[in-house]
């Protein structure tokens, strides 16, 4: 791992292997050309290089002021355990500072956000347009909450 380098400018990258990576993270399926245009239309981005082969990305959006959105964190499975995710999403972080962050994320990778400073938020809400199938495969994994989905708190006060 002594050749790990990280990007933080959107020139001269290898999109497919961006769009690989995403690819085998599971994160998406979206062309080499898409995520140029995804990521270049992006605030803030992180590529890792193991020497000159792309092995991890991130992104955020944001407004460049007070709030920022993180998205898209992948790293190859060999390249983890390494510290290697967490100076990624640091990267990230530091391009973002002063502004609250929100970040959706795997349900298996929640722990390892709340030992960099982040907290769930009981009342995010969002749409999410990939049909039936995938929202129902999203519910089942754990990234979405049954529909009209109550904690116990709320249900005396609606």
């Amino acid at each position: 791992m002594d050749n790990i380098t990280y990007k933080l400018t959107k020139e001269d990258v290898n999109w497919q292997e961006v769009s690989d990576v995403l690819r085998r993270s599971g994160l998406s399926n979206h062309s080499q050309e898409e995520q140029e245009i995804i990521f270049k239309n992006s605030y803030a981005v992180v590529f890792v290089y193991d020497e000159d082969k792309i092995v991890g990305v991130g992104r955020a959006l944001s407004d460049g002021i007070c709030q920022a959105a993180v998205y898209n964190i992948a790293l190859d499975e060999e390249y983890q355990g390494y510290g290697i995710g967490r100076r990624l999403i640091t990267s990230l972080l530091e391009q973002l500072k002063g502004q609250n962050i929100i970040l959706y994320t795997h349900p298996r990778t929640v722990a390892l956000y709340e030992k960099m400073g982040f907290r769930r938020n009981k009342t995010a809400m969002c749409i999410f347009d990939v049909g039936k199938e995938k929202q129902e495969w999203m519910e089942q994994e754990g990234f979405l909450l049954p529909e009209k989905y109550r904690f116990t708190e709320e249900i005396s006060k609606f």
